[in-house]
């Protein structure tokens, strides 16, 4: 097998543990540990407790490894791989018991900063409803075994498209406005609350694109893998020293350029 497949095999194994135990942990009831950037950005105990069953996980596997987590930061590497991890994305959605968070792994190659990096392997595994969509660079993007292509086209009525909004309040009219430049392509738009599956719907064809302002690395590293291996294209903006992140757009082909030019992704 292939670094790639290997890797991809490796991620698989460990998503779905993880997913489990956070499907356990919500079942059980969900304890709020802290918040972060803001007071509706929330973590929960089983963030921490999923985080850490991945990168025990990962060191027994793969030692030299080097890993980028949501909840327990950066630790360098000497293989040249970082693994990239959201342990719960959509940690809102789940402590509120909406079944639309998913437990999100890549690895990259290279420096592990999203400019730079090359994605090797991504998962993104939605517990509730057991879907695992993965993808290995060159070997396509797949739900479970079938595999995934982005829409072929948009009709007349518009794209199915989705966003999401930050955390910071200050940010909120920023993100309505953008929302609002993009509406004229829209048949209608979608917030989910995970950005993780917002992309794999993307690589499903569930969505014809997806645009949001202020995601972290952990947020889009598998998801992006699983748009431009479905066929559809994926693009991130240049930072503005605003210290927010840069614009994120995916989408299948037939509307990113637009959908691009009316988010002035740049």
């Amino acid at each position: 097998m292939s670094l790639p497949r290997d890797l991809e095999a490796l991620a698989i194994d460990i998503a779905q543990e993880a997913g489990e135990l956070a499907r356990v942990r919500r079942e059980a009831g969900v304890a709020i540990a802290a918040t972060k950037s803001a007071l509706a950005d929330i973590v929960t105990e089983a963030d921490r407790e999923v985080e850490a069953l991945i990168r025990a996980r990962l060191r027994t596997a793969r030692p030299d490894d080097g890993f980028l987590g949501e909840e327990t930061g950066a630790e360098p590497g000497d293989s040249g791989v970082t693994w990239v991890v959201d342990p719960i994305d959509g940690t809102v959605n789940y402590a509120y018991g909406i079944p639309t968070y998913a437990v999100s792994i890549a690895a990259v190659q290279g420096d592990p900063a999203p400019e730079a990096w090359e994605a090797l392997a991504g998962v993104v595994f939605n517990p509730p409803g057991r879907e695992l969509f993965h993808a290995a660079r060159g070997e396509g993007a797949w739900l479970g075994v079938t595999r995934l292509g982005v829409s072929a086209d948009v009709g007349p009525a518009g794209a199915l498209l989705a966003t999401g909004f930050g955390y910071d309040p200050v940010t909120r009219p920023d993100d309505l406005a953008l929302t609002g430049r993009v509406l004229p392509l829209a048949r209608d738009i979608r917030r989910a609350g995970a950005a993780s599956l917002d992309l794999a719907y993307v690589a499903a064809g569930r969505l014809d694109g997806y645009f949001e302002r202020g995601l972290k690395a952990w947020d889009f590293a598998a998801g992006a893998l699983l748009v431009t291996e479905a066929g559809g294209r994926f693009g991130r903006g240049t930072p503005d020293g605003s210290g927010r992140s840069p614009l994120v757009v995916a989408a299948c082909p037939a509307i990113f350029d637009a959908l691009a030019e009316v988010t002035e992704l740049g």
